[in-house]
């Protein structure tokens, strides 16, 4: 079955970078053929797509939020999807799930994302 396993939060000063990891398996093709996002939810909060990675292409996509301070990369040997956080603010502070979907839908919207992880907090104070 599918698994989307998420590491690397914790907590960290304001100005600080975090690397979240998402490691994926149980398909029975490449991953790289779906959509993998980041979506982050804050306590009493609507949850927030934050950058996704699409398809063989790898075409990148980040939240007007988090433009230009995240990166979003994947590496296909090691079935794995990266979040990189730099200049985090407090405001970033949420639990973020890595999740995917088939392409084709809008990665901005939860509508179509069918596997979840458990979701790794990141705090910054």
């Amino acid at each position: 079955h599918v698994q989307l396993v998420e590491s690397g939060g914790g907590s960290v000063q304001a100005g600080g970078s975090l690397r979240l990891s998402c490691v994926i398996s149980g398909f029975s093709y490449s991953y790289t053929r779906r959509c993998v996002g980041w979506f982050r939810q804050a306590p009493g909060k609507e949850r927030e797509a934050v950058a996704a990675v699409i398809g063989g292409g790898g075409v990148a996509k980040c939240g007007d939020s988090v433009k230009g301070r995240f990166t979003i990369s994947r590496d296909n040997a090691k079935n794995t999807v990266y979040l990189q956080m730099n200049s985090l603010k407090s405001e970033d502070t949420a639990l973020y799930y890595c999740t995917t979907a088939a392409p084709g839908g809008s990665w901005i919207s939860t509508t179509g994302y069918n596997s979840w992880g458990q979701g790794t907090q990141v705090t910054v104070s």
